[in-house]
């Protein structure tokens, strides 16, 4: 099978589904050009900072891609190139499309709140405690993971370490030279790509070479920094300039692919049940919670209500960011997809060897080889790229943390707020713990993540589902997906719970457990209000 055709199909598939099914999606939910968002009715220059689309599409995309549209598909591969392509593209249209753009246009219409305060108004403030104490641990888990994976790389490729140090400084120039000095956002794109791609230069001349322990503190210190800066010097600049790298990956990619013209070596479908040791896999319900973001991510749905909502200058931007962006990171998953069943040659065993980011920097590499650049020279580069991506991740992260337990802990009725609201102080908790983890072999307890993150997705669904139901407008367009996830998951946390108990990792079956009884409780709330005639009487309860 010749990938060219693969690719090409599914970028005229996603564009289809942008021009149709986006617009209805936007029709559907009743989108109001002229309605105020948070950004401009809200606007304190922290985080409530009205952005140009174009600059928001890139901190919005840097921040939900990171590694995951890379290492799930790869990871997911062992099932074979079918069933992974036909999720992707069915999970990015129907399914994380729906779920990004559903959870970025209702935290719009919350004031730029997170899906927390969603479900505090139509379930009641104990499913927003719920809620809120899942997505802040699902995103303590985030943080111990990106920050890990950071450090790892930076310990073992300081190129990347020092081109994104460099990356930082550039991006508190660009910021503080367009926002502040009135340079034009066309004129500094330009000088700061240039100057981006001379960091990238410079990392290879000038690697910082350090532990992973030490770079795991200076990372905690940054992301303290980072979470509590102004969007606008800081995270925005940065993810927006970023978002170049990727972007000029993506087309080295296509361009490769193009010109070679790969053949897909990967049978089409490979086994429904893979054994790896000790561990056993069974393409339902693993596929679908181990391609993650390459199809739907339930951190997607925290990114988009927790910063980005708080920097849309108009409601018809949502659809390019929310809908687009994940069709963006769809293109990405396939061109993952591609470098698995290609560069590992048909076996199996090759393609965790070195580990998803190292499958993927040598495809594009060979892709990329095609058209003059040297392999080395590419497959450092996409190195490069996917490393920055996980950095932009975690600050991200760090600040959807801090935004949860501050509204957790917030109390409308009183005039003063406990310490816990405080920005510097809930931000010093969220970084102190996910260090911790990170420092602690967080790898023990990633499998769980990939369930907790799907199931996120689920509770997000749930709660655009159930806003849509309230405003009087049509939710069909969620049941299933939100249905099918919730399945998903469960069914996952199952087999996590049963794997986990075989080999006596006694600790890490309590964590599952929590979860899929939490998952039930909002649930089986969420369902009587969704589906019940009573539906006013149930849930509302504090």
């Amino acid at each position: 099978m010749n990938s060219l055709w693969i690719m090409i199909s599914s970028i005229i598939i996603f564009i289809i589904a942008y021009a149709t099914y986006g617009s209805w999606l936007a029709k559907k939910w009743g989108v109001d050009t002229s309605r105020k968002t948070p950004a401009h009715e809200m606007g304190d220059g922290i985080d409530y900072v009205p952005t140009s689309p174009a600059v928001l599409l890139g901190h919005h995309f840097s921040s939900i891609a990171g590694a995951g549209p890379i290492n799930g598909p790869i990871q997911a591969a062992v099932f074979g190139w079918v069933p992974v392509l036909l999720w992707i593209i069915i999970g990015s249209i129907f399914f994380g499309g729906v779920h990004d753009y559903g959870s970025l246009f209702v935290s719009i219409r919350h004031k730029g709140k997170s899906i927390g305060e969603v479900i505090n108004e139509t379930m009641g403030k104990r499913g927003k405690q719920l809620f809120s104490i899942f997505a802040w641990l699902t995103l303590l888990l985030v943080v111990a993971a990106f920050a890990n994976i950071v450090a790892s790389t930076f310990a073992t490729t300081p190129e990347a370490a020092t081109s994104s140090l460099l990356f930082i400084v550039l991006a508190i120039g660009f910021g503080y030279a367009v926002y502040r000095k009135g340079v034009s956002l066309k004129i500094g794109t330009i000088v700061g790509v240039i100057l981006l791609f001379i960091c990238v230069w410079l990392g290879t001349v000038f690697p910082l070479q350090l532990s992973v322990n030490t770079w795991i503190v200076i990372l905690a210190i940054y992301i303290f920094v980072a979470s509590t800066a102004p969007v606008w010097i800081l995270l925005q600049p940065r993810d927006y300039l970023n978002s170049f790298l990727l972007y000029a990956m993506m087309a080295g990619a296509l361009l490769g692919i193009f010109i070679y013209r790969p053949t897909i070596q990967l049978d089409a479908v490979t086994a429904f049940k893979v054994v790896d040791g000790k561990s056993v896999q069974y393409l339902f319900p693993m596929l679908f919670v181990t391609v993650a973001c390459g199809a739907i991510s339930g951190f997607h749905s925290l990114v988009g209500s927790g910063t980005t909502s708080k920097q849309i200058d108009n409601e018809k931007d949502a659809k390019a960011i929310g809908y687009g962006g994940m069709l963006i990171e769809g293109a990405l998953a396939v061109i993952a997809l591609i470098t698995a069943a290609y560069i590992t040659k048909g076996e199996l065993s090759e393609l965790l060897k070195g580990g998803p980011v190292n499958v993927f920097s040598n495809g594009v590499g060979t892709f990329m080889s095609k058209f003059g650049i040297p392999f080395e020279t590419g497959k450092t580069f996409v190195a490069l790229a996917v490393s920055a991506f996980a950095l932009t991740s975690l600050d991200t992260a760090t600040r959807l943390g801090r935004f949860i337990f501050q509204e957790y802990f917030e109390d409308p009725e009183k005039e003063t707020q406990s310490p816990l609201t405080n920005m510097y102080v809930s931000t010093a908790i969220t970084v102190v713990i996910g260090s911790v983890l990170a420092a602690g072999g967080f790898a023990k307890i990633w499998p769980i993540f990939g369930s907790a993150n799907q199931l996120l997705a689920a509770l997000a669904l749930m709660a655009v589902a159930l806003w849509l139901k309230k405003q009087n407008r049509s939710f069909n367009m969620i049941t299933i997906p939100m249905i099918f996830m919730l399945i998903v998951t469960l069914t996952a946390l199952v087999f996590l719970i049963q794997t986990n108990f075989a080999n006596a990792n006694y600790i890490l079956v309590v964590f599952p457990v929590l979860l899929f009884i939490l998952a039930i409780v909002l649930a089986v709330q969420g369902y009587q209000i969704l589906f019940k005639d009573d539906h006013k009487k149930v849930g509302h309860t504090e």
